[in-house]
């Protein structure tokens, strides 16, 4: 009997113990916002989604779809929204359209997906492709105003990641996994997920204009600029624009295309002028260092 009770009284306390650490869990998440990671049983780490941490909701436009209907961000709200830029001769767009059809359907009402199209082609035969591909997600032409509004497209696909407030929490180039895109929906859905989610200050990486925010610039030393010196290269850097053809100011190259050589070597000779005591060449005419 004694022997029973004591068996008893452990799964209690087990149970108890259950009941007390999902309790904290579902404090913390709703403190937060936002799910707290899952903890895989074997101990593996989990992958690591990353969202903005101060995001800005997405911009203002209208556009209208390939079968008449007008879509705008204000329409979107309550639902995850990937913007999706892409066209059909893209290897990579095409090759993930089935994933995002998958994800469509997963997640219908709470999630959607707006493609649009760099197509030089008729609309129609755009319209044609996507109904061959049986896509199930709105397409529209893509225009230059549009893309300028989104801070530039560099590189297809990209995909903008909206979440519930339709404000912009991500930015992905390139075929992306998959499983990447649904953690990032779920997790912006308040639904569990298996990943980690960590926040980030946006200097560059998803709105370009944000650059402006950055401090440090890929394969750029500052430190060894005093904090005067540091504020007045980050100056010009934002004032300036790139040579290398690419229509964005230096600050924004560099953090657009880490391998662009003109933008670094721009950086790195502002450095070097301000190190010898000398006006940045990058200087705007009659500016002042």
């Amino acid at each position: 009997m004694a022997k029973t009770k004591l068996i008893a009284v452990g799964v209690a306390g087990l149970a108890l113990a259950l009941i007390v650490l999902v309790g904290l869990r579902d404090i913390e998440r709703l403190r937060t916002g936002v799910p707290v990671a899952a903890t895989d049983s074997t101990g593996a780490d989990l992958p690591t989604i990353r969202f903005v941490k101060n995001p800005q909701p997405a911009p203002e436009f209208t556009l209208t779809d390939l079968d008449g209907k007008q879509h705008s961000p204000a329409d979107w709200r309550g639902k995850v929204v990937l913007v999706n830029f892409w066209a059909t001769w893209c290897g990579p767009c095409v090759a993930e359209i089935p994933d995002l059809i998958h994800l469509q359907e997963k997640y219908a009402g709470r999630f959607l997906v707006v493609g649009l199209s760099q197509d030089t082609d008729p609309p129609a035969k755009v319209k044609e492709f996507a109904r061959k591909k049986n896509i199930n997600y709105p397409i529209a032409m893509s225009h230059g105003d549009l893309e300028t509004k989104f801070g530039g497209v560099f590189g297809l696909p990209t995909s903008f990641v909206l979440d519930t407030a339709g404000r912009i929490v991500q930015k992905h180039i390139g075929l992306r996994d998959p499983v990447l895109y649904e953690n990032e929906i779920r997790a912006l859905l308040d639904m569990p997920v298996d990943a980690r989610i960590e926040r980030f200050e946006d200097t560059g990486q998803v709105l370009l204009t944000n650059a402006k925010n950055a401090t440090e610039y890929p394969g750029v030393d500052l430190s060894r600029l005093n904090a005067e010196q540091k504020k007045t290269a980050q100056r010009q850097l934002n004032e300036n624009q790139c040579t290398c053809g690419c229509g964005l100011t230096v600050a924004q190259c560099l953090v657009n295309d880490t391998s662009c050589e003109v933008s670094k070597g721009m950086a790195k000779q502002v450095v070097e002028d301000l190190l010898a005591g000398r006006p940045p060449s990058l200087a705007p005419e009659g500016a002042k260092p």
